[in-house]
């Protein structure tokens, strides 16, 4: 799905030599800049020089391997001398199909990148930390799509962080509950989280970032993660804004569903203990079987409702403004379903009427009513539609509306931009190209070269996420006005070539949903 990283340019000089001649010679070049040394809490950091000061594969955490596997992250050991952060840190374990970012896959990854404006800042910058999609199971912070030069040249600490995924993320088993100092299991890929957001409190400043001016923001899951976290109280105090792209707000498995899970997987855990990690990974989309299957049609791990880090269901949380109150950002793409409708996927009117049918039940007859389906083009676009907005479109209502319940600063968005000359409606996962300024990295999706457009909508998305991050309102100078987002009217704006704002999106078929 991933294609090789694609390194970024330094902005390296060739040194001339000098041509002794009757010609004037060249000027110099500008001497190599001396590469920059942050001290952290746990030692000393050496990067890479730029426009853009870069340190990569900075450890957050202890490696969660052997005795640690299916703990909570410990603190990282402090070391002397200088550490070399000049290289992403390994990816966490994953199948191969979910990612191919050219590094090493390990459970030794808990690892974070940060992005620096090397020119001195007058005051701290914000800081913005990225959590990455990829539906728990799969996601790199060294995705060629989330590199952070170009929004932090914007005026932003940008930061990216790696998390544990999959069986090694969110694994539940009785024994691992009654090990544990909460009586808990699961949900070590939202612990790692956390510890991410503690070491930024701690060392931000040491990058000139903002540890009072901290956002929190991510795709698909990696936004999900942020709403669940919204609903943690381990997460109070470490980040004061969060931006949600495209979130996921599932019906989560409870400890007990998680724990019956994972003894059906492994009555004791003896084996799973000592199994090797390229064995587990391959457990990964399977262990979880009694978790609700999603809109997919299979069965995902990811964060439960374990009483310690997610006290209750999320959607109960948000439905009881029992959340924190931040300032939030938060959207979807224009098309968000056609990402999981496969060209070839045999789509027609009664294969449709079947997939209503066995996913929403008695709404069936309704959703039929308000999108129908004459014939397989008709019937194709309406799947994607409900897919889309059942997934996605109902998350970002709900969240929406819970947050302007408690939080005036509430701004919401659908993305509505072309990306790469491809007429079709942006669909998941494409706005990250454009929050980056990574127009030309590969895609989850198929789309061509970026052009002048592509630009002039980054450029601006660009603004209004770092915009939001210094002050929790993403309007500026040379911006399109944007609302806040409130009930009844439930204003937004459309990212994209009109800016226009609208009200109430997608209401008939979020209505229904929601019923």
């Amino acid at each position: 799905m991933f294609s090789m990283i694609r390194h970024i340019a330094l902005g390296a000089t060739l040194a001339f030599g000098l041509i002794t001649s009757v010609m004037a010679a060249d000027p110099p070049a500008d001497p190599p800049a001396d590469p920059p040394i942050v001290q952290t809490d746990k030692g000393q950091v050496i990067g890479i020089p730029g426009q853009v000061t870069i340190f990569k594969g900075i450890p957050y955490a202890a490696p969660p391997t052997g005795a640690l596997r299916w703990q909570a992250p410990q603190p990282m050991p402090a070391w002397t001398g200088l550490r070399d952060a000049t290289h992403f840190g390994n990816d966490c374990m994953q199948l191969p199909w979910i990612v191919s970012s050219g590094q090493k896959t390990s459970e030794d990854c808990l690892t974070l990148n940060v992005w620096v404006p090397s020119r001195q800042a007058k005051k701290p910058l914000p800081v913005m930390v990225y959590f990455y999609g990829g539906a728990f199971l799969g996601g790199t912070a060294a995705y060629p799509n989330y590199d952070g030069a170009r929004l932090a040249a914007d005026g932003a600490v940008v930061i990216s962080v790696n998390y544990r995924l999959g069986i090694f993320g969110f694994f539940s088993h009785p024994e691992l509950s009654a090990q544990s100092p909460t009586k808990a299991s699961g949900n070590y890929g939202l612990m790692d989280q956390l510890a991410a957001l503690k070491w930024v409190k701690i060392n931000a400043a040491a990058f000139g970032g903002d540890p009072s001016r901290v956002s929190v923001f991510g795709e698909s899951a990696g936004a999900g993660s942020i709403a669940y976290l919204i609903t943690s109280p381990h997460a109070r105090g470490l980040f004061q804004r969060a931006i949600m792209e495209s979130p996921v707000l599932s019906f989560l498995p409870d400890l007990a569903q998680a724990e019956q899970a994972g003894l059906a997987r492994a009555p004791s855990l003896d084996r799973l203990r000592t199994m090797p990690a390229e064995q587990l990974v391959q457990e990964s989309g399977a262990y979880f079987a009694a978790a609700q299957p999603d809109l997919l049609g299979f069965p995902v791990p990811g964060p439960i409702v374990d009483g310690d880090v997610l006290p209750q269901q999320p959607q109960k949380a948000f439905a009881q403004t029992a959340i924190m109150n931040v300032p939030i950002l938060l959207g979807q793409a224009q098309q968000e379903g056609r990402m999981f409708m496969p060209p070839d996927a045999p789509i027609t009117p009664a294969s449709y009427e079947k997939w209503l049918s066995d996913h929403f039940g008695p709404k069936a007859r309704e959703m039929l009513a308000l999108l129908p389906a004459t014939n397989v083009e008709q019937a194709r676009l309406s799947q994607t539609i409900w897919s889309g907005e059942a997934m996605f479109g109902l998350a970002v209502r709900r969240i929406a509306r819970a947050m302007s319940a408690v939080q005036p600063n509430t701004y919401s968005y659908v993305l509505t931009h072309e990306i790469g000359g491809v007429k079709l409606p942006p669909t998941h996962s494409e706005i990250t190209a454009l929050v980056f300024g990574t127009l030309d990295t590969p895609s989850f999706t198929p789309r061509g070269p970026s052009t002048p457009d592509d630009e002039i909508v980054s450029r601006m998305i660009r603004r209004m996420w770092v915009n939001f991050s210094t002050n929790g309102n993403p309007n500026g100078p040379n911006l399109p006005n944007w609302p806040k987002f409130k009930m009844p009217d439930e204003r937004y704006i459309e990212l994209g070539q009109t800016n226009a704002i609208g009200s109430r999106l997608n209401h008939q078929q979020l209505d229904i949903l929601d019923r």
